[in-house]
């Protein structure tokens, strides 16, 4: 009996695309730039409205740096397919979200369960990092001082879905593309 082997097949160097920014990179991309003191001041700060300056992100990822004037907030939203992460470089944030993984497309209005509201204050130094299709609303609770915060997204955010709330029952209001805030 013969045993054939088959000729070797040269091997090409590897050549292996750079690994996606994890929540837990976003999150220290997050704390490193908001310890830069002097791009925090930097940011102009408006009276009425939040302000933002695109950022740098590692791994290709989409990062902002934003400004809360006092009783600011975003609304109910989310980040479509990104993972992120975001932390308070000054001032502080309150962050609340839901505990429930909806689904993601197909629906207009939602019943939420009792106990899926979570809570956070984040105050200078405090961030998270958040998974796919996490549902929160973030604001500046503060009626004198702005709040500072950076904030990123992997993969670069393709859509935000925004929601109305009237006590368990969320509603899908618009769904925003990047053209609509770049």
């Amino acid at each position: 009996m013969s045993v054939s082997s088959s000729p070797s097949v040269p091997r090409s160097p590897s050549t292996s695309a750079p690994a996606a920014p994890t929540q837990a990179d976003l999150l220290d991309f997050a704390r490193r730039t908001a310890a830069d003191a002097d791009l925090i001041a930097s940011l102009p700060l408006d009276p009425d409205g939040r302000t933002w300056v695109r950022l740098e992100g590692p791994g290709g990822s989409e990062a902002w740096l934003i400004g809360w004037p006092p009783g600011t907030g975003t609304g109910w939203h989310d980040h479509a397919d990104s993972v992120g992460a975001f932390l308070t470089a000054r001032g502080e944030l309150k962050e609340y979200s839901l505990a429930a993984r909806l689904p993601t497309d197909g629906w207009q209005t939602l019943e939420l369960s009792e106990g899926v509201d979570r809570e956070r204050h984040l105050p200078a130094g405090r961030g998270r990092a958040f998974g796919h299709h996490h549902v929160h609303e973030v604001l500046n609770e503060s009626a004198e001082h702005h709040a500072i915060s950076v904030h990123a997204y992997y993969p670069p955010l393709p859509r935000i879905r925004r929601y109305s709330r009237t006590g368990q029952v969320l509603r899908l209001e618009q769904v925003e593309r990047p053209e609509d805030w770049q």
